[in-house]
C-alpha cells in the first residue's frame, strides 16, 4: 500500500478536508517530508499549473501524483452531472473532462465526489441516476485513452442521496455495464453508513481502487475512534495495493495531521 497526501488550492474549500493549502512549491515540499508516496490534487481547474510545472514538482521531490479531485465543480462553480439543466449537466462534464484530461497525462485518474450531485423533485431518483450512468460512461471512455481509470466515491447521507454505501455503488455500476470506474471506499463516509467497514471493504475489494484513509471525526487515524490496525490487516491480507490518502482535516496542524497520518500506516502488522 502507498500513501498520498491532499493538496488545495481553491480558496472555496478552504475549511474542507485537505491538509496542506498553500501553493503546490510548499506542498510537494511538504509531502516529500513527511515521507508521502504521492499527492493528490484539489484544483480549482485543469488551468491551475501546466502539466510540465507539475512534472518538475514531481522530479524535485519524488512524489507521484496519486489522484486528481473534481470537487471545485462543485463547490467553487455549482456544478453538477444531475443538475436539471441540461447545460449546467454539460458544463459539469466539460469541467471533469478537463480534469480527466490532465490527470491522464500525469498518469493519475481522476475523482469523483461531490459533483455526482443528488436527485430532488425537478430530478427524480431514477432521472438522476440515469444522467450519472450516462455521464461516467462517457467519462470513463475518455479516462482509457490515457490507460487510467475514473474513480467514482459514495458519499454519506448528507452530501448525496445517490449512492451511500460501496454495495449500492458496485450493484450500480453492474447493472449499467460502467467499465474502467474503480471505487473510493472514503472511511469517514464509511463510519456513518455502513454496518461493518471491514465487511464492507473484503467483499467489494475487487471494485476499489483507492482509499481516503480518514478517522471517524474526519481527522487522521488515531484522533478519532477506527481502529486502523485492524484495517490495515485487512486491506494487507485481501491484497490491496491501492493508495490511502489522507484526506482529513488539517488538524491540531497540518504538519501534525500529516505525521499522524503515517504514523497511523506504519503500524507493527
Amino acid at each position: 500500500m502507498k500513501t498520498a497526501v491532499t493538496l488545495c488550492r481553491v480558496a472555496e474549500a478552504a475549511a474542507g478536508p485537505f491538509v496542506f493549502h498553500q501553493d503546490l512549491s510548499h506542498g510537494f515540499a511538504k509531502a516529500a517530508e513527511h515521507g508521502f508516496d504521492a499527492v493528490e490534487l484539489f484544483l480549482p481547474s485543469a488551468d491551475e499549473i501546466s502539466i510540465a510545472e507539475v512534472k518538475k514538482l514531481q522530479a524535485e521531490h519524488g512524489l507521484k501524483i496519486a489522484a486528481v479531485g473534481t470537487g471545485a465543480g462543485m463547490v467553487k462553480y455549482g456544478l453538477s452531472l444531475t443538475d436539471a439543466d441540461p447545460l449546467i449537466r454539460q458544463k459539469a462534464l466539460d469541467f471533469i473532462l478537463e480534469l480527466v484530461d490532465f490527470g491522464g497525462q500525469l498518469g493519475a485518474p481522476a475523482i469523483l465526489g461531490s459533483m455526482q450531485g443528488r436527485s430532488s423533485t425537478t430530478v427524480p431518483h431514477q432521472l438522476a441516476i440515469s444522467y450519472l450512468a450516462d455521464a461516467l460512461r462517457t467519462i470513463a471512455s475518455h479516462a482509457a485513452r490515457f490507460d487510467v481509470p475514473f474513480i467514482y466515491e459514495p458519499l454519506n447521507r448528507y452530501e448525496t442521496n445517490l449512492f451511500n454505501r460501496i454495495g449500492d455503488a458496485v450493484a450500480f455500476l453492474t447493472e449499467h455495464n460502467l467499465e474502467n470506474i474503480t471505487l473510493l471506499a472514503d472511511l469517514f463516509h464509511m463510519n456513518i453508513e455502513e454496518v461493518s467497514l471491514e465487511k464492507s471493504l473484503a467483499d467489494h475489494i475487487a471494485h476499489i481502487g483507492h482509499i481516503h484513509f480518514a478517522d471517524s471525526n474526519r481527522r487522521a487515524m488515531g484522533f478519532g475512534h477506527t481502529d486502523s490496525v485492524k484495517l490495515l490487516r485487512l486491506l494487507q491480507n485481501i491484497g490491496y495495493e491501492g493508495y490511502l490518502s489522507a484526506e482529513i482535516l488539517p488538524l491540531p496542524t497540518p504538519d501534525a495531521a500529516a505525521a499522524q497520518f503515517i504514523k497511523s500506516t506504519q503500524p507493527n502488522l
